[in-house]
């Protein structure tokens, strides 16, 4: 590390290394031609960050972007799938510290010149009303969050935010994880109030900017994240790497390079190439399984390894999770499989209710159903928890590794063999 800026916010005594760690207030104070002093040209390709990435599953691993294209990538997609204009008061509720921060908290919107609304705290306290509130009082246009936060506000109902004027924003976004369509519709019904369109946006810390995605022209289909954006090139193949058949599940691949793409696995060169580009040679392995429909728009339905074999049958977690999801009752809910004599695995899930609704053995027999009629009688679950909460990663996804060691008693971080 060259450099540290440090915020002083709370007056707490900084051990501070001299010659590396810098007050932040102090460094703003400068003369700017001493800013400017401080400045260094460097090239292109020259390291810019090292993100962390794969908490949830497998050892962690350091992707490492770039100066030029990553910059590139950030400010373009950012202009034109939010339609950045000087008059617009831009709210993207994620963490700093992962990408959905990096990129459109800091890097893209510094470079085109928005204004940025920052909150720290969480969206329901005091009351749900937080967000809608600071929307209502700051005139917020455009809000980009991760449907784990849509769907625990839309718990709370629709009451806490129809009572604030939300008639400021003008565009919604979604990121993170696919967006179930039951919290795709009550996003655009309840705080879209129908006019807003939601750029619902895939990509991940390795590619650095949005790939699949609308832009505000773009018609939507409720859980899709339509088509690439202009100059990407995504495909879903099979197993050979042939394209499927629309609405064949299969692989999700990147077919060209784009400019914020990452450049190496830091320390790790055989990890680089052996996870992203040897199963298919010149085309970028992204991890997600996914589906073409009959239009050309993606629909993506979580990572490769969220996989449930039931009796040699196929099961993605994200179908399973939107069904229960699309039950009235539910406002969350999360699905692993579990080792099982005669299927090979068995579904067991773990369910958040929406206030009002309380758990009972009625409500699970009929939330099993609901799954069977939804998805089809193998997906039925073998068991259902009624649970207050679910572990997640500071970006809001759920950890299902964490879950099934949960359910087997075992530690998360000893679950390789058996996954294999």
């Amino acid at each position: 590390v060259e450099s540290v800026l440090v915020v002083k916010r709370t007056g707490h005594q900084i051990n501070m290394e001299a010659g590396r760690d810098m007050w932040y207030h102090e460094l703003m104070n400068l003369p700017i031609a001493n800013n400017n002093d401080c400045l260094e040209m460097v090239d292109a390709e020259h390291p810019l960050f090292l993100l962390y990435t794969s908490g949830t599953t497998g050892k962690p691993k350091a992707i490492l972007h770039t100066h030029g294209g990553y910059m590139v990538g950030v400010y373009t997609t950012l202009k034109y799938v939010f339609d950045i204009h000087e008059e617009d008061r831009y709210w993207c509720a994620a963490d700093p510290g992962w990408i959905t921060g990096h990129s459109y908290i800091v890097y893209g919107p510094l470079l085109n010149g928005a204004t940025s609304f920052m909150y720290e705290g969480a969206p329901n306290y005091p009351y749900p009303h937080r967000w809608w509130q600071m929307i209502e009082k700051y005139g917020i246009n455009i809000l980009y969050t991760a449907p784990t936060a849509i769907r625990g506000l839309m718990r709370f109902g629709d009451a806490w935010p129809n009572r604030y004027n939300l008639s400021s924003l003008r565009l919604l976004g979604s990121v993170g994880e696919p967006i179930n369509p039951e919290a795709w519709r009550w996003y655009y019904r309840v705080i879209g109030k129908e006019r807003c369109p939601i750029m619902d946006t895939w990509w991940q810390t390795e590619t650095g900017m949005f790939m699949i995605t609308p832009m505000p022209c773009t018609p939507l289909k409720p859980g899709s994240g339509t088509k690439p954006f202009p100059g990407i090139v995504a495909d879903v193949v099979d197993e050979n790497g042939n394209p499927t058949k629309p609405n064949e599940e299969g692989y999700l691949v990147i077919k060209t390079p784009w400019p914020a793409m990452l450049r190496t696995v830091w320390n790790d060169p055989d990890r680089y190439v052996n996870q992203y580009w040897k199963k298919y040679p010149g085309m970028y392995m992204t991890g997600d399984s996914a589906r073409k429909d009959e239009d050309g728009y993606f629909w993506i339905i979580g990572r490769v390894d969220d996989v449930i074999k039931v009796s040699g049958y196929r099961l993605g977690t994200a179908e399973i999770e939107s069904a229960l999801v699309s039950h009235p009752a539910v406002a969350e809910a999360a699905a692993i499989g579990l080792p099982h004599e005669v299927k090979g695995n068995a579904i067991h899930c773990f369910v958040l209710l929406k206030s009002g609704y309380n758990k009972s053995d009625k409500l699970i027999d009929e939330l099993k159903l609901h799954v069977a009629h939804e998805v089809g009688p193998i997906a039925k679950p073998e068991h259902i928890e009624i649970v207050e909460s679910l572990p997640k990663t500071r970006s809001g996804k759920i950890m299902r590794r964490v879950l099934k060691a949960r359910a087997l008693g075992l530690d998360p971080g000893n679950l390789s063999t058996l996954e294999e």
